[in-house]
């Protein structure tokens, strides 16, 4: 219209569409180092459960003078709150893995858009670590203080290894859990329609 009238065209609209790619170039490297950040937290968590074994070798009798010992051995898989804790981290690391690999391209194409379907995927998968973290947390518990009521005694005490792995692997969950969380608020403000548009 401006050149029918003998104007220049106005440099206004290109700057805009320039700046809201910049923006949308912005917003999707924020995604992408959340669900990287996310990546490393929850394949940390799984590689270090899934790798928790610990043994301690007790007396339980003496004959004469020679000592009987047993050893006793722990390991993630003898608990199914750690079992599905390692599943669920292991799950979201690849999800993450996956997803990262997609918006990477995406993003080199300057066609970054937070898929619906990706959003909803991402708050499954947020429930899922949080679930996982959670049970394995209360085994934590129990195994670190026991439980008087029930004649549970703390195991800790005496597989101090183990528990300190284990609560390296939950610290380094509940962290993945919090980014993924951040990930979904992100992601439900990038997705939000706009007022004005």
């Amino acid at each position: 219209m401006d050149l029918e009238h003998g104007k220049k065209p106005s440099a206004q609209p290109a700057e805009a569409c320039a700046s809201q790619q910049v923006e949308s170039k912005l917003v999707g490297l924020r995604l992408i180092l959340l669900r990287a950040s996310a990546l490393s937290a929850t394949t940390v968590a799984a590689v270090v459960m899934g790798l928790n074994r610990q043994s301690y070798t007790a007396v339980v009798a003496i004959v004469g003078t020679k000592p009987l010992t047993q050893t006793f051995t722990t390991q993630f898989k003898d608990m199914p709150a750690f079992v599905y804790f390692v599943i669920a981290n292991a799950i979201a690391s690849l999800y993450n893995l996956a997803v990262v690999l997609v918006m990477r391209r995406r993003l080199v194409q300057g066609r970054v858009q937070h898929l619906v379907l990706v959003h909803m995927t991402d708050m499954v998968i947020m429930v899922l670590l949080a679930t996982g973290a959670a049970a394995a947390a209360s085994m934590a518990e129990l195994g670190k203080n026991g439980n008087l009521h029930a004649h549970w005694n703390p195991v800790c005490n005496k597989f101090g290894s183990f528990c300190i792995r284990g609560g390296v692997s939950l610290v380094s969950s509940f962290l993945g859990v919090a980014l993924m969380l951040a990930l979904n608020l992100l992601s439900a403000g990038t997705n939000a329609p706009r007022a004005g548009q």
